[in-house]
Formats: C-alpha cells, sequence, structure tokens
C-alpha cells in the first residue's frame, strides 16, 4: 500500500447515523515522501540514544517507575482525569475524598503498565494482552461496567452527547474482532518491509480507529507504543511515553488522526508521530542524563552520614520508586523501625533531600523535590 493513494475506509449509512469502516493495514507500506525518510532518521537516532541511556544507568528499573506513573498522570489527563504526579504517588488514605476517583483512575493505569510489561516476559504483544490491560485499567473505576478486558459488542462513539451529534462513529461492532485480528496480525508480520516506527505509527491510528472498547480506548492506545517497542527489540526497557508529547498537542494529535479518516492522509499522521518520538525521545535521554548528575551528588551527600550511609543508600533507591514517602513507607520498605525511619528522614531533611509537604505534626509526607521536578512538565 502506497501511502500517496492510500485509502482508508469508508462511512456507511447506520440508523440515524454513519460509522467510518476502515481497511485492514495487514500488508505492507511505501511512500515517496522524502520527509518520512529524514523524520525516521532523526527518530531512530534520537530513540537509540534514549536505549544506550536506560543499557548503562545502574539500577535502570527503579527510575522506569516513575516514568510509568509519570506517563500513567499524562494519558489519564487527556481523558479528563485531574490528578497531579505528586498526588499520584500518594496513598490513598492521603488523596482527599473529592479526588480520589481520579487518583483510583491514575493508579490502575499504573497497574496495568506494569503487568503488561511483566507479560511480555512471557506472552507478545497480541490482542490478550490488550484485553487483560484493559480489565486492569477499568477494574473498581468509572467504567468498570462497560465490559473490562473484552471487546465492544455495541456501537461507540467520540465527542457529542449521541451517534447523531457524535464528532466521529467508529466502526460497527460486528466488525471490530477481524479489524483488531488484522492489526494483531500487522504488528508482527515478518513478511512485510515496515520499519518498527512507521508500524507503530500505523498502529497506533488504526487502534485509535477501531475503537475496540467502551472506554479506556485512548489509553491503551497510547500504552501500546513503548509495549510494541519492547516486544519488537527497538527498546531493551520501556522508557519511551508519548503521552506528555500528545498532551502538549492535543488538537495537533487529534486533527492528525482525523485526517487520515476524511482524507487519507497518512503522510501528516506519520510525520507527526515520528515528530512526536524524536522530542520525546530526546527529552527521555536528557531525563536519565539529569538523573545520573543527581544520584551522583545524593550519594556524594549521604557519605556525610558515616555509618548510616548504607542505609541512606537503601533510603535513596527507595525514593527514585518513589519520591513521595511517609516514615512508615521507609520502615516497611527498608524493614527498619519508625524511630530509625524518623532518623534517617531528618538527616535527608538537613541535607536537603527530602522536605516535609504538609505542614502537619501527625501524617507527614516527605518529598524528594529534586526528583520529582525532573517529571513535572
Amino acid at each position: 500500500m502506497k501511502f500517496e493513494t492510500f485509502v482508508a475506509g469508508q462511512w456507511v449509512s447506520r440508523y440515524q447515523y454513519k460509522s467510518f469502516e476502515p481497511v485492514p493495514v495487514d500488508h505492507d507500506w511505501v511512500w515517496e515522501d522524502p520527509m518520512i525518510g529524514v523524520l525516521l532518521e532523526q527518530a531512530n537516532r534520537a530513540l537509540g540514544e534514549l536505549n544506550a541511556f536506560s543499557l548503562i544507568v545502574p539500577d535502570i528499573d527503579l527510575f522506569i517507575q516513575m516514568h510509568v506513573v509519570k506517563e500513567a498522570q499524562t494519558s489519564s489527563r487527556i481523558e479528563g482525569t485531574q490528578t497531579e504526579i505528586d498526588e499520584a504517588l500518594l496513598p490513598e488514605e492521603q488523596v482527599l475524598p473529592e479526588k480520589r476517583d481520579d487518583w483510583r483512575e491514575v493508579r490502575n493505569y499504573i497497574d496495568a503498565v506494569n503487568e503488561a510489561i511483566e507479560a511480555l516476559a512471557t506472552l507478545p504483544l497480541s490482542n490478550r494482552l490488550l484485553r487483560q490491560t484493559h480489565a486492569t485499567l477499568l477494574q473498581g473505576v468509572r467504567g468498570e461496567h462497560k465490559q473490562p478486558g473484552e471487546f465492544r459488542i455495541s456501537q461507540n462513539w467520540i465527542g457529542g452527547s449521541s451517534l447523531q451529534d457524535a464528532a466521529f462513529v467508529p466502526p460497527h461492532q460486528d466488525g471490530v474482532a477481524a479489524l483488531m485480528s488484522d492489526l494483531e496480525k500487522f504488528l508482527h508480520n515478518d513478511q512485510i518491509a515496515v520499519p518498527n516506527l512507521v508500524r507503530i505509527a500505523i498502529a497506533h491510528y488504526q487502534f485509535e480507529t477501531i475503537h475496540p472498547f467502551l472506554d479506556g480506548n485512548g489509553r491503551i492506545g497510547r500504552l501500546m507504543i513503548p509495549l510494541y517497542l519492547v516486544n519488537c527489540g527497538a527498546l531493551s526497557k520501556p522508557a519511551l511515553y508519548l503521552s506528555d508529547f500528545f498532551e502538549r498537542n492535543r488538537a495537533s494529535y487529534y486533527d492528525a488522526l482525523m485526517r487520515v479518516r476524511v482524507g487519507n492522509d497518512m503522510i501528516h499522521w506519520v510525520r507527526f508521530f515520528l515528530k512526536g518520538v524524536a522530542e520525546t525521545a530526546s527529552k527521555g535521554r536528557d531525563v536519565f542524563g539529569q538523573i545520573l548528575h543527581l544520584r551522583t551528588e545524593a550519594e556524594q551527600q549521604i557519605l556525610s552520614l558515616g555509618k548510616r550511609a548504607p542505609t541512606a543508600r537503601q533510603g535513596l533507591n527507595l525514593l527514585y520508586r518513589n519520591p513521595v514517602v511517609s516514615a512508615g513507607d521507609l520502615a516497611t520498605g527498608l524493614a527498619i523501625s519508625t524511630p530509625t525511619a524518623n532518623a534517617l528522614i531528618k538527616d535527608f531533611e538537613r541535607l536537603g533531600i527530602l522536605r516535609e509537604s504538609t505542614g502537619r505534626q501527625k501524617g507527614r509526607v516527605f518529598v524528594f523535590d529534586r526528583y520529582l521536578r525532573l517529571f513535572v512538565s
């Protein structure tokens, strides 16, 4: 299939509305547009540099977790969930009651990402894995009655209050299973010569167009990107998350997807996607560099603690996973007594590593500000 002559699908009249029925994507793709080649080279170079950092940073999994939290918070914000990144790191009892529904949605996303990443060790990126991830995403939150973990068996729509005034109506439910089967085959088809980044760009467009679930499609579709890049070997660790780029360019993101559906403009979408990969990978590389600098600085600081330095070093590792903690979190995470945890917190406060954030005498929460700021847009 040639981008320049590609026809995305057709609009089919239903009762009082028209649904968009996309064509299958599991075939070879070619293009004449020279800018795609330029952008693809830039994106691959940036992705390679990001991957190199993920291979040389010691204990990289400590820091990947904060990337996951950032992705969960940002991807959920695109869907209207209002939870800040520091709130997402709090235990539920520390979250204001009126914010707990949003908090649970973000925490579910974190759990869904972590479970999906772990599942990739034994499962390929597949419809089965996407359904499992979707079930975790909607467990016990708004949308839990919308067939968690199952492809839809009714018509959905995007925008507007009904099918009649919707901004976009995805394909009829009868075609969802076949379209998703075709998409799964496309992701793993070794007989076609489609570069990984172009393949996942097309796959993300197709997934969002199919909208196979009744809820949570945007979050699952965005999560599919790093899962695919790990699954195909382009990334050793899930260190690239595009939700921040999509959120900052939200109107352009939705416009680029819609231009494919209404104008067959796959070139514009792929260009936009590759620019996002290059920008996001470059920023991710810079964040890893800042993390290494901060880690070296903090390691030097705790040397002044003498015999307490080994415990402090373990405490730092805990903070890299979650930079918002209580004394109880440190005591549990390090298997130390509460008095020892409180003493460690005082050491960290004196060194400027932790800051108390609540102003309370009870239920105090401490923040590793310098680290957390690396993940705040």
